[in-house]
Formats: C-alpha cells, sequence, structure tokens
C-alpha cells in the first residue's frame, strides 16, 4: 500500500507540471506545445513496444481506432484547450476547474446504490471553493492595466471544454478496459500513446509553426525541453505510475489521489509567481480539496 500511495502521489505531481508548461515556453504557440508534448510521448511508447515485440500485443484496426479517438479526448484535444486556458486565464483558475474533474467522473458514472443526497455537501464546497478563486484571481486582474477581461472569460470556457473533454476521455477510457479485459493495462497505455503520437504530429504537420521557424525561435532549447520533459514524463510514466497506484491501492484511495494533481498544480504555479497564496486564494484552496474529499468519501 505505501508503494501505490506513494506511485499515485508522484503521478499527480508530474500532471501537476502541465499546468506552468505554458508559462515556461514563452512564444511558442499553445498548438505547437500541446503537439511537441504528445509527439514525445508517442517516441516513448514506439521505442517501448520496439524494445520488447515478443512480450506486446498488437492492436486490432479497431482497437487502434478506439485508442485514436480517446487520445483525441484525452491528450490532444485536452491539453490544447488547457494550454489556451491558461494563457489567457492564468494558472489558478484552469488548474481548479479541471480539479473538478474526480466529480464529474463520480457523478456521470454515479453507482446505482449512492444517492444523490451524499454528494450534496461535496459540490457545494467545491463550487465554493471554485468562485472564491475567481473573484481572486479575476479581481486581481481587473484592478491591473492589463487587465483584459474578454480574455479571461474566453480562457474560462477552454478550460471547462478541457474538462469536458477529459471526463468523456476516463469515462470512456475504463467503460472501454471493462470490454476488453484481454488487454494489459501497459500495452493499452502504450497504445494511446502511439495514436496520440501520431495525432499530435498530424496536427503539427497541418496547423503548426514550420520547423525551421521554431529552430530560430529564441527559446527553441528551453521550449523543446519543456516538451519532451511533459511527454515523458507528465505522460508516459505518470500514466505507469498511475496504474501501478490503481493496481495496489482501492479505487476510493486512488481517487483521493487525484487531488494532489491540483494541490502540487497550485504550489507549482506559486512558486513560479514567487510569492504566497493570498488569504482568499488559500481558503479557496481549502474549500475546493476538501469538496473533492467530501465526494468521494460519500462515493466510497
Amino acid at each position: 500500500m505505501t508503494w501505490g500511495i506513494l506511485a499515485g502521489l508522484l503521478a499527480g505531481a508530474l500532471w501537476g507540471l502541465v499546468f506552468v508548461a505554458p508559462r515556461m515556453t514563452p512564444g511558442l504557440s499553445s498548438l505547437d506545445l500541446a503537439a511537441g508534448r504528445f509527439i514525445a510521448y508517442g517516441v516513448m511508447s514506439v521505442a517501448v513496444l520496439c524494445l520488447m515485440p515478443g512480450r506486446r500485443r498488437r492492436p486490432t484496426l479497431a482497437q487502434m481506432g478506439a485508442a485514436l479517438g480517446l487520445s483525441v479526448l484525452g491528450f490532444t484535444g485536452y491539453y490544447w484547450l488547457l494550454v489556451l486556458a491558461i494563457r489567457d486565464a492564468g494558472t489558478e483558475v484552469p488548474t481548479l476547474i479541471i480539479g473538478t474533474i474526480p466529480l464529474w467522473v463520480m457523478l456521470l458514472g454515479k453507482p446505482l446504490g449512492l444517492r444523490w443526497a451524499t454528494l450534496l455537501p461535496g459540490l457545494a464546497l467545491t463550487a465554493a471553493g471554485l468562485a472564491l478563486m475567481m473573484v481572486a484571481t479575476h479581481g486581481g486582474a481587473a484592478a491591473s492595466s492589463a487587465s483584459h477581461p474578454p480574455d479571461f472569460l474566453r480562457g474560462v470556457a477552454c478550460a471547462v471544454a478541457a474538462m469536458a473533454c477529459w471526463t468523456a476521455f476516463a469515462l470512456g477510457n475504463a467503460t472501454w478496459l471493462k470490454k476488453h479485459t484481454e488487454v494489459a493495462a501497459t500495452d493499452w497505455a502504450n497504445w494511446l500513446g502511439v495514436a496520440t503520437g501520431g495525432g499530435a504530429l498530424l496536427l503539427w504537420l497541418a496547423l503548426g509553426t514550420p520547423a525551421h521557424e521554431l529552430l530560430q525561435h529564441p527559446g527553441f532549447a528551453q521550449s523543446a525541453a519543456v516538451c519532451v520533459a511533459t511527454g515523458l514524463g507528465s505522460a508516459w510514466l505518470a500514466t505507469i505510475l498511475w496504474n501501478i497506484a490503481s493496481q495496489r491501492l482501492a479505487a476510493s484511495l486512488c481517487g483521493q489521489l487525484i487531488v494532489s494533481e491540483t494541490v502540487f498544480a497550485l504550489i507549482y504555479s506559486f512558486v513560479w509567481d514567487g510569492h504566497w497564496p493570498t488569504p482568499l486564494q488559500l481558503t479557496a484552496c481549502v474549500l475546493f480539496t476538501l469538496g473533492i474529499l467530501f465526494s468521494i468519501k460519500a462515493h466510497r
């Protein structure tokens, strides 16, 4: 159990990095950042499959089709929207909106034996935390001469769309795995990586910045390093760690560990900005975390 908890927390720490990655790559478009990250994920998955071909199943065309569709929802499409959200609305609000994914997965995938009334405390706490964070972040921006309210609202809309994408991915991915128990979780993660990398490459070739322009970008080396780090760490390695946690721990405990993604993302954001959270932001974080924990407890 100890190793399972550690693996789950490390996965959350790696996932949290993607919320500050856009701020570490100034001048790089959101599409280029998303494509770079997932091309790195795809390359790693292909390498693993090639290094151990005898011990890996080969997917059918139907399975690869499912992997491609889910990869758009859970990886390329989701992360592109998230990058746009962070660029327009900052880190904190998109982080908390994305952090409600466990709630939506729980609500839409609620077991028949769970009463709706037991979910209300968690939902109320989470809604209050989100409202406080949005007031704290948007209020501070409104007082600044550099504030752009329309951009902030557009960022919130992109964050909500990203949340919807990953919620659909989580539900669809779980349903697929339950119907195909013959496929190992590690094989499925690598198949998703291949589909994600291929889709990201096509997306970049069609809409991304030409390679010769990227090479001339003054921050190309740093941007490339961020793409590789998040592709290998926050996608490939985080998926493996989460599989380990899922194998060793009860589903209810794994659900609680998802909160670590939001907590780490906020910590990274405050460290990157070089300041402590305001009392209002800290209160919002506490309410948000309590809301998730109350909801997971009700689900258990």
